[in-house]
């Protein structure tokens, strides 16, 4: 029972969870609610915990069984005050560590081996290891931070919307679509703004890029920003001899365009989701553990 490995990646939408046998294969999976750590921490709790019941449940155990297992919870914020080191202490697993989305995504992508991992949703969030030590950045949230995540692409969409309205800035048919959604009413857009979540500004995203392709002004502007922003945050973590970067999220692939080309020289394909990074450090843990090391 004290083999099994369990990984959880919590996420705004859903928890998975992954348990993994003595060998390392994964036997079962599970998914419960969201783990949003910052904004509310006791659901996000109930919710990893029973995603890893359900994982064992699906392997055949019982929920008892997750007092007898080592478990690694990837989460957003995880490194932001002591919201991670809070959550650790609350969980029923033998051995559990609670660590940030950006390392079990960097751990899923390129396995063991060095390079950069963007991921880019409805956040976004940067990590890089290089001879094995890991250095991350980004992931402050879509109100100071978050650049070219798909809560920034609407946010910008609706500021230029409303700049358009105003006739500061040139409209464009994709201006002119959004403000039609609401009525031509610009207040109907700030009261949508003042209350919307990052994920309701990020339904704007796909807009955006269907917008880009058809040559729409605004959405080019835009996305180039954006593009810019994510240049920005690769060079800061890159250097000489980086062997490979890997875009992740569900942004990733409309981005690959509008790199540059340093960095798509670079482009690989993950090994695997975040899911299976937080697998493989559950593995880790567990066998240091077992030997005394941890």
């Amino acid at each position: 029972m004290t083999e099994l490995a369990i990984g959880v990646d919590g996420g705004g939408t859903s928890c998975r969870a992954a348990v993994a046998d003595r060998m390392g294969n994964v036997i079962g999976r599970g998914k419960a609610g969201p783990a949003n750590i910052l904004s509310d921490l006791e659901n996000s709790l109930v919710n990893i915990v029973e995603s890893a019941r359900q994982a064992l449940r699906d392997a055949g155990f019982e929920n008892e069984t997750v007092s007898t297992a080592t478990a690694v919870i990837g989460v957003a914020g995880a490194n932001v005050g002591d919201y991670g080191k809070r959550i650790e202490k609350a969980l029923p697993f033998r051995n559990g560590q609670v660590v940030t989305d950006a390392l079990i995504s960097l751990q899923g992508a390129l396995g063991d081996g060095d390079g950069i991992v963007g991921a880019l949703g409805t956040g976004s969030v940067y990590n890089a290891r290089r001879d094995g030590k890991l250095h991350g950045i980004g992931g402050w949230g879509s109100i100071v931070g978050d650049q070219a995540s798909g809560a920034r692409l609407g946010r910008d969409l609706l500021e230029k919307s409303l700049l358009a309205h105003d006739k500061v800035r040139a409209a464009s048919p994709l201006t002119e679509k959004v403000m039609a959604e609401y009525g031509n009413d610009p207040e109907r857009v700030v009261e949508f703004a003042h209350t919307a979540r990052p994920a309701d500004f990020a339904r704007f995203a796909p807009m955006v890029f269907e917008g880009a392709q058809a040559g729409d002004v605004t959405a080019i502007e835009i996305v180039k920003d954006a593009a810019r922003a994510i240049s920005e945050s690769l060079d800061a973590l890159s250097w000489a001899e980086c062997p490979s970067i890997c875009l992740l999220g569900g942004l990733a692939k409309a981005y690959h365009p509008w790199l540059a080309d340093r960095h798509k020289a670079l482009l690989v394909e993950p090994k695997a989701d975040a899911l299976q990074g937080a697998v493989d450090l559950a593995i880790k843990l567990r066998n240091e553990r077992q030997r005394g090391v941890a």
